[in-house]
């Protein structure tokens, strides 16, 4: 299969190989946004403690793929609830030698059907929300702010208006502003641009236009 064939635009519908976009990320580690947003924590643990204390932290996978934040999650003593609309991402996850069960709980939920749970520490959302219908993405957006406590964090991605991907309108992609007005309920802690040309993890060209989003809910 060529790499133009695993993506089409038919009714500009996006459409993944998920299986080869699992297969071509095998391994890597976790994101630097999931990275930082920990960070976050454990300084907060310092400040309060002096040293890293056990905790029992929720956080909720969104998106979460094959697990490659799952698993950086559960290895660091989280509690998480791993959600994908992919079967065979669950799949996959469930298949790890790397997991915890006992701390990792899994859901199979599209977007529009996601539940969260309250009073949630953590929603890390890695390159996962821009496939939400647009029409949904307002309500999945006030979800994931529900859901986290006061002083709970955000981390992930959304994508903007210049990605080449824009022209599909199953996808949502965000101006610099709209990004700005939806995290208005948090205190940002990192907020990075990308704009350029690239290609995906499955060697397609596209032009990335991606924002690095950690922030903390007030």
């Amino acid at each position: 299969m060529s790499d133009l064939n695993n993506y089409q635009s038919e009714g500009n519908v996006f459409e993944r190989d998920w299986s080869a976009y699992y297969n071509a990320v095998v391994g890597r580690p976790p994101r630097e946004t999931l990275v930082e947003a920990l960070a976050g924590f454990d300084s907060e643990s310092l400040n309060q403690h002096q040293t890293p204390v056990p905790h029992s932290r929720f956080a909720v996978d969104l998106g979460c793929g094959e697990g490659r934040d799952t698993v950086e999650l559960l290895r660091g003593g989280w509690r998480v609830l791993a959600i994908d609309g992919e079967a065979e991402a669950i799949a996959r996850l469930l298949e790890r030698p790397d997991i915890n069960r006992q701390l990792l709980e899994t859901r199979v939920a599209l977007f529009q059907d996601v539940v969260l749970p309250e009073s949630v520490d953590l929603v890390n959302a890695s390159f996962s929300l821009p496939f939400c219908p647009p029409k949904f993405f307002p309500s999945l957006w006030e979800k994931i702010i529900s859901s986290l406590r006061s002083g709970g964090r955000f981390c992930g991605q959304l994508f903007g208006n210049r990605d080449s991907w824009a022209i599909y309108t199953s996808m949502n992609h965000h101006t610099t502003q709209q990004v700005e007005i939806l995290l208005q309920p948090f205190e940002i802690e990192m907020l990075q641009e990308e704009d350029h040309p690239g290609k995906t993890a499955i060697g397609e060209e596209k032009h990335w236009h991606i924002f690095h989003i950690v922030a903390r809910k007030k």
